[in-house]
């Protein structure tokens, strides 16, 4: 849900504005997350998170700072943690798929080394559930063609097309939030991880779990409308100083050796001034390598730039070099131990995940057919 779930790589946020009702907009869903995390303490058992990537390769040092590790938190709480492999998404915005069961194994492999136990959470694949899709079509019935067009994900990617002058947006990619709703109401997922910029994908699966209970289950309400539990994720910059991403080739994977990481750093932006302090907006590729550093060091960015000093950015690289390669050190040596056996690992693990997702959905499906009055 990386995190909206998985909305495409190349759809930048939406924002939200400076307008009082967005702004006021926000302070609740702040207040409501808030909410939220003092209520997972007390009771974790009363979530289910839906949350996902779409498998376009394997992941990298973003994803562990923007959504991973929030995902073994809230697993390690005893939240149940549902996981989608999005490989319909896939498909959304390109014609050429790749060797998707490789990419698939290489991040089944990355969740178990970051900590994500199949013991506790599910880790499930888009394809191998069909009732989840099938709960697409009386979804689509419950939103308007103005309201998809209204989408942020859906206007980025008309944007992108046009620009490109490529060929038009898929009905696939046109319909991708209400695919989300399906992948979230499909589970009764009632808690969903998101920045504040992805709080308008989450909006139209409320809008859906809410329609239906008044059109088809008013007595008593069926879907919960699930809530944004807001995550402060770390923007965590590539090497040529934009957003980290697979699709732009800037990122740093969790697989890679260590020779490959201080290569990375190496050639990672900073800037000219010699005395390296923390300035996020006037010094994003200094900020943003003094963050890295930081959270893997167990310090603050401000400590870290102080520490640093007048030394320089060549000095701070070699410092974030050697928290990060400390820090990745145990992840990296369970990867290579699971990749050992990874194909079996990787299909005990989805047959699981496979097999859960597909009771949740079918039981979900029957529950909605009746509702609607379609079974015969």
């Amino acid at each position: 849900m990386t995190t909206a779930t998985h909305t495409p790589a190349h759809v930048p946020p939406s924002g939200t504005g400076d307008v009082p009702e967005a702004s006021a907009s926000l302070a609740a869903a702040r207040r409501r997350s808030d909410q939220l995390e003092a209520d997972i303490v007390r009771d974790p058992t009363r979530f289910r998170v839906l949350t996902g990537d779409r498998p376009t390769g394997a992941l990298h040092l973003g994803h562990l700072l923007a959504t991973l590790d929030n995902r073994v938190r809230l697993q390690d709480a005893g939240v149940d943690v549902v996981i989608v492999l999005a490989d319909y998404q896939v498909i959304a915005d390109r014609d050429e798929t790749g060797d998707l069961p490789a990419v698939v194994r290489e991040i089944v492999l990355d969740y178990l080394a970051a900590g994500i136990d199949p013991a506790r959470a599910t880790i499930f694949v888009h394809s191998a559930v069909p009732a989840l899709h099938q709960l697409m079509l009386p979804f689509l019935s419950l939103v308007t063609v103005a309201e998809l067009e209204r989408n942020p994900t859906v206007k980025a990617e008309a944007a992108d097309a046009a620009r490109r002058q490529r060929r038009g947006m898929s009905g696939l990619l046109f319909t991708y939030p209400v695919h989300q709703a399906a992948d979230i109401l499909a589970c009764h997922g009632n808690l969903v991880p998101v920045g504040q910029d992805q709080l308008p994908h989450l909006e139209v699966t409320r809008t859906v779990a809410r329609r239906f209970n008044q059109q088809y289950a008013a007595a008593q309400p069926y879907f919960a409308e699930p809530d944004a539990l807001l995550t402060e994720a770390m923007t965590v910059l590539g090497d040529d100083g934009t957003k980290m991403s697979k699709s732009r080739g800037n990122a740093l994977e969790l697989r890679a050796s260590e020779d490959a990481t201080a290569a990375f750093f190496r050639r990672a932006k900073s800037d000219a001034r010699r005395h390296i302090t923390y300035e996020p907006d006037a010094r994003p590729e200094v900020a943003n390598l003094l963050r890295i550093g930081a959270h893997f060091a167990g310090t603050t960015p401000e400590a870290l730039a102080e520490s640093v000093g007048a030394a320089g950015a060549g000095r701070l690289k070699e410092v974030v070099t050697e928290a990060v390669v400390e820090g990745l050190r145990p992840l990296r040596a369970r990867r290579r131990s699971l990749a050992a056996d990874g194909d079996a690992v990787v299909r005990g693990v989805l047959a699981r995940g496979n097999a859960r997702a597909n009771r949740l959905a079918d039981g979900v499906l029957t529950d909605v057919r009746e509702l609607m009055g379609t079974v015969y």
